[in-house]
């Protein structure tokens, strides 16, 4: 489903919306449901407005919201790294439902502890880890070109929240990340396990797709997100494609704001 984002849209927006139960580990309101319509049905994941938790430094009730510019962004791109997302009424309020995806069991892991001196061949260093007794280890993860697409759309989206749980290997073979409730603020925000081409150039492929957004988003994208965000985010997200095709390649970790999202997975 998650690969027909024409018929998985349709089917979350009109479908009828059952709550199965709740997420408990989610930090807020994230309840499973399943959403039919004409005979189909899927999985997907209904967070309502109402069940967000106030923060600091979001606008109250405007989360849902942000899952679906985050959306919009990466439909815009063309890698579809996010599940279909709507904004939509249901049994407890206006919220945010999204396809739920399931996790391949199979899928190789997508974080590793390693030697500290150092990460094997074909994995990326994040940060060093204290791992008790006095040791520390290197957590790593895979130069995949999946992930690296995610880090260069959550550099766009300014994601505050890319934890190991919020990255889904899928039996279709893509990476898929979810929650997206803290992005897009106008303020440098980034927070992220994706630190692993930290300072490298981007990739040609990137370049394309970032130089598609900024047009993007003067216009049709723009305008599909403006309902969700504010004039100055707008602007902001602007300002980060721009920035991001000005130096050509991945951000550094600030010294102004946590790199690393706690808990990390």
């Amino acid at each position: 489903m998650a690969a027909d984002p024409p018929t998985a849209l349709r089917l979350l927006r009109e479908g009828e919306l059952t709550v199965h139960g709740r997420l408990t580990d989610a930090s807020n309101a994230a309840l499973y449901c399943t959403v039919a319509l004409d005979g189909r049905s899927a999985q997907a994941v209904y967070k309502p407005v109402a069940g967000e938790r106030p923060l600091w430094d979001f606008p109250d009730g405007t989360l849902a919201g942000r899952e679906v510019a985050a959306y919009e962004v990466s439909a815009a791109t063309g890698w579809a790294l996010i599940p279909p997302t709507v904004l939509r009424g249901g049994p407890h309020g206006p919220g945010m439902v999204q396809l739920w995806v399931e996790p391949d069991p199979d899928a190789e892991p997508l974080l590793a502890l390693q030697d500290p001196r150092g990460p094997d061949a074909g994995w990326l260093p994040i940060v060093r880890a204290d791992v008790g007794g006095g040791r520390t280890a290197l957590l790593v993860h895979p130069d995949d070109e999946r992930l690296r697409r995610l880090a260069v759309l959550d550099a766009v989206l300014n994601n505050a929240d890319r934890k190991g749980g919020h990255l889904i290997p899928a039996a279709d073979g893509r990476i898929y990340g979810i929650d997206h409730g803290v992005t897009f603020n106008t303020e440098g925000k980034l927070r992220t396990l994706l630190w692993g081409w930290a300072g490298q150039p981007l990739p040609a492929e990137s370049a394309q797709v970032l130089a598609g957004l900024a047009e993007q988003l003067d216009g049709e994208l723009g305008e599909r997100l403006a309902p969700h965000l504010t004039a100055a985010e707008l602007d902001a997200a602007r300002a980060r494609v721009a920035a991001l095709r000005a130096t050509g390649t991945h951000p550094l970790p600030s010294d102004d704001w946590p790199s690393i999202p706690w808990p990390p997975v």
